[in-house]
């Protein structure tokens, strides 16, 4: 079991399980729409969202003078070139494979690499806006693919899925920054909870669970039953790890049960 955990606090510090979990959610709003998705799109969905996850870590890396404070980043400083040279040669690949996507997907995809390029480039002056707009550029990601090939119009219901979606990479985002706070200021680096601190940060999550309840009522109400239940089970996990602070941030415990719950609809990917 030991070795399994290790394995996985590996991908996890790679981010590679954060790409799964985008290319996971792709195939639940795919099932949802009940649209085919093909492999080659999958593909550039994983190998970029790798690639921001990765740049990211290694612009916040580069940026720290002395040794990071955390395990993430001291890995992304001992190993920058590496890792530098990974992403290169994988955003090589994937412009590889732009040309076999749907053309609607691609064009629709350069719209989303733009507001990628521009939240790079702006990211500094973004203060306690950077999870919102990180949340909103995840979501993005998730969508861009099914929702594209997607003919038919969407239904309230399927809105309302897409919004608890949202919610629930946001509060993933702002549950690390609210357990990332001591580090993020001794490396300084400006996050929600950084700027607005521990109470606010914390009422923010309760208050978005509050509403990720009320919208799992309306979701019930209207008889779409399978897909909420992922989207609950997804934010109870999230909402175990907000009471429990003192044993979660024990070995990062909270950064890996946060992404990994974002596998969980592969339970209804396969039902």
């Amino acid at each position: 079991m030991g070795f399994f955990f290790r394995m996985y606090r590996w991908l996890n510090i790679l981010s590679i399980d954060v790409a799964g979990g985008a290319v996971v959610g792709a195939l639940f709003f795919a099932r949802i729409f009940n649209v085919m998705v093909l492999p080659q799109g999958l593909l550039v969905l994983g190998l970029t969202v790798w690639i921001i996850y990765t740049a990211d870590h290694l612009i916040d890396a580069r940026k720290i003078k002395q040794q990071a404070s955390t395990e993430r980043h001291r890995f992304h400083q001992k190993y920058f070139n590496v890792l530098a040279v990974v992403v290169m040669v994988t955003a090589a690949v994937v412009l590889v494979q732009l040309f076999f996507i749907r053309k609607t997907v691609f064009v629709e995809g350069l719209g989303l690499a733009l507001a990628i390029v521009i939240y790079f480039l702006f990211q500094r002056f973004l203060k306690f806006f950077k999870e919102l707009i990180g949340a909103v550029l995840y979501l993005g990601g998730v969508l861009l693919i099914p929702i594209t090939i997607n003919n038919d119009g969407l239904t309230w219901p399927q809105l309302i899925l897409i919004a608890q979606f949202a919610m629930t990479a946001l509060i993933n985002l702002l549950l690390f920054s609210w357990f990332d706070k001591h580090r993020d200021e001794q490396d300084k680096h400006t996050s929600f909870a950084t700027m607005l601190g521990d109470n606010a940060t914390r009422r923010s999550l309760l208050f978005l669970f509050f509403v990720q309840a009320v919208l799992a009522g309306i979701q019930f109400t209207l008889a779409n039953y399978k897909p909420t239940v992922i989207l609950v089970l997804m934010n109870f996990v999230l909402f175990l790890i907000l009471i429990n602070r003192s044993f979660f941030e024990k070995n990062d415990r909270y950064r890996l049960l946060g992404d990994a719950v974002f596998w969980l609809p592969v339970i209804y990917i396969l039902g």
